[in-house]
């Protein structure tokens, strides 16, 4: 329940913000909802006067809209008859729709409707708009005023057209456009209501603060079933219904259920779902509608799978644990300055933007994590969560951009290509590890299985180190940039494992970090050679990267064999590296240069030689052989 209680606590420390409609990038609105109220996507829209009677009518087309909702009204579905206490569908909120040829399977729902907002409008907590509305609907006239109005149509037998055909262009031409808006047929459009106001001061009734105090106090009353609640500790008005409609509007997937009571649901261990445990309805409304909240201001969805971090104090932002450092970067508002044709991240830069979040907020603060996802249409499960202290997160987040570190080139931002030392984001590891054209499902696996890695301080599953070396050793089955990003990362979980550092080390004798130099100076002299012809092919170590991997004594002789033509066409530019190579190798210890297939080090050992190679231009090389001669 501690995540339930965190949610709750959230909820609380926001109240401020109940009600507050906010924008998002993609023009989409979202808001932290009251308790007792749910969003719903609306169709029509009907004004009535203050003295009850109907004033237009509009369409809206899907517009979601704040309304008021009852738990039953919440968990309603197929035949079930359970009325929304103010905006509702055509069949709950005309007393007329049946004589319009409206079918009602059982239980008529306008009068359950209509009964249920009675009891609100004649309550002690009713306002004004409320009994406005209700005056209007309680005579029963809302489709043949909406006809009247040309937002619903009739036909031949002034029934409703159940499904528009070409037959009724006889009565109405073109097609209207309500049949457009709703997709099932006109007889499923949801209404909402407004009340016009005499003084042109017109206020938006799911905006206004008094009719959500109205409604949460009238269904407070209602509730009278008390117990201790298992979030909060208190006793209150308790409920077996919970919130769905949790990453979006058509999400019938809930994190709390146990409504089936048949076969083996309690496995006979309790009579009743109360005997498991007991939420209260408070504490249920609120951390349901602060998840919501929370997964529309911060979070991430990617695949329907959530992935959330939020803070228990107000922070406008605390840093993923599965970005880069260029996340941090944009995040934190940060500018890079451009140094010729790259701009450079470097790591000791990401570790004084990690610190930076430390100061922000009392030591107390906490951090909390969560991962959802549902298996099926109805059941959400809670996959990972983790609540711990602030200053702990930012250490194990700093502890893994110092680990998991490389140098990277892959990153695009505003004025070019960044390049930044530190760990990939978790996508970005599975980019390396399944290829560009791996799925969501596939992608969410992985980013669920690394998060334990950067938060817990795992070791990174060795399945996938091992198919991100794997497709790092073959560049052949890619483009370029693509192999250079995949090899990149790969160094950086290579590196996680091993602790072998970034920067090229020239005492290190291990076998596979050896080889991995030989490969790397076969590769950038190959690459003078044909830049400086303007070949644009791949080199010979690249092709034969794969069997070096696995036969690497045998394979470098035959990539070894092939510089001669390069190093005849670079003439005394290639002595250094040829230096080199005789350096590196003088460096295996007895026995060791053999067949034994490489680990993935040799990768770490290729790219770090490769950069420090990289950083000598060709006619750097040249001046130092030319000296080198005299």
């Amino acid at each position: 329940m501690s995540w339930l209680l965190h949610l709750y606590e959230t909820y609380e420390a926001n109240e401020n913000q109940v009600g507050k409609v906010i924008k998002k990038y993609n023009d989409r609105e979202y808001t932290l909802l009251p308790i007792s109220h749910t969003t719903q996507n609306a169709h029509i829209e009907v004004l009535v006067t203050e003295d009850g009677e109907f004033h237009t009518a509009h369409l809206l087309g899907k517009e979601s809209t704040l309304i008021p909702c009852t738990d039953d009204a919440a968990s309603r579905s197929g035949t079930k008859v359970a009325p929304y206490p103010l905006h509702d569908k055509l069949s709950y909120v005309a007393g007329d729709f049946q004589e319009y040829g409206g079918i009602i399977k059982q239980e008529d729902p306008f009068v359950a409707y209509i009964n249920q907002l009675r009891n609100w409008a004649n309550s002690s907590h009713a306002v004004e708009k409320v009994k406005s509305i209700y005056n209007y609907l309680r005579k029963g006239r809302l489709i043949k005023d909406l006809v009247a109005e040309k937002i619903v149509y009739l036909d031949e037998n002034k029934k409703m057209i159940e499904k528009w055909n070409k037959e009724y262009e006889k009565l109405y031409g073109e097609k209207p456009e309500i049949f457009s808006a709703v997709t099932s047929g006109q007889q499923s459009a949801f209404v909402r209501f407004n009340v016009y106001a005499s003084n042109d001061v017109l206020t938006d009734i799911w905006k206004d603060k008094d009719m959500y105090d109205s409604f949460i106090a009238f269904y407070r009353d209602q509730l009278t079933e008390e117990d201790v609640c298992f979030v909060t500790g208190n006793t209150n008005p308790i409920t077996t219904l919970h919130a769905n409609k949790i990453r979006h509007a058509n999400d019938k997937a809930k994190l709390i259920s146990g409504n089936d009571k048949n076969g083996f649901t309690y496995r006979g261990r309790f009579m009743n779902s109360q005997e498991a445990a007991t939420i209260s309805y408070e504490a249920s409304q609120k951390a349901h509608n602060a998840l919501k909240w929370l997964i529309h201001r911060q979070g991430k969805i990617l695949d329907n799978r959530v992935f959330l971090i939020w803070g228990n104090e107000e922070e406008d932002f605390l840093p993923d644990p599965g970005g880069d450092p260029l996340d941090f970067w944009e995040e934190g508002n940060q500018k890079i300055e451009k140094k010729a044709n790259t701009q450079l991240i470097q790591a000791n830069e990401v570790m004084k933007l990690i610190d930076g979040y430390r100061g922000k907020g009392s030591f107390k603060a906490h951090v909390n994590i969560l991962i959802l996802d549902s298996a099926t249409t109805g059941r959400m499960g809670v996959l990972y969560y983790q609540h711990m202290n602030k200053e702990l997160y930012l250490n194990r987040l700093e502890h893994w951009h110092k680990t998991c570190v490389w140098r990277h080139r892959y990153r695009k931002s505003e004025g070019g290509v960044v390049e930044f030392e530190g760990a990939p984001a978790t996508k970005d590891i599975a980019f390396a590890a399944y290829g560009s054209g791996a799925s969501d499902k596939v992608v969410k696996g992985l980013m669920e299985r690394v998060l334990p890695c950067i938060v817990d301080k795992r070791n990174v599953p060795k399945d996938i180190i091992r198919s991100a070396v794997q497709r790092a050793s073959n560049p052949v089955s890619m483009e370029s940039w693509e192999w250079k990003k995949t090899l990149s990362i790969a160094c950086a979980l290579v590196n996680k494992e091993e602790e072998i550092g970034l920067a090229l080390n020239k005492e290190d004798n291990t076998r596979d970090y050896l080889f991995g130099r030989l490969l790397a100076i076969a590769y950038v002299l190959e690459k003078w050679a044909l830049n400086e012809q303007g070949e644009k092919r791949d080199t010979n170590a690249e092709r034969y990267m794969v069997s070096f991997s696995n036969k690497p004594k045998r394979t470098w002789k035959t990539i070894h064999d092939s510089l001669l033509p390069y190093k005849s066409r670079l003439g005394n530019r290639a002595n250094k590296l040829y230096k080199l190579i005789i350096e590196v190798t003088d460096q295996f210890l007895p026995g060791e240069f053999n067949d034994e297939k490489l680990s993935g080090t040799y990768l770490a050992g290729f790219s770090s030689q490769v950069m420090e190679l990289e950083n000598r231009k060709p006619s750097e090389e040249s001046k130092t052989n030319e000296r080198e001669d005299k």
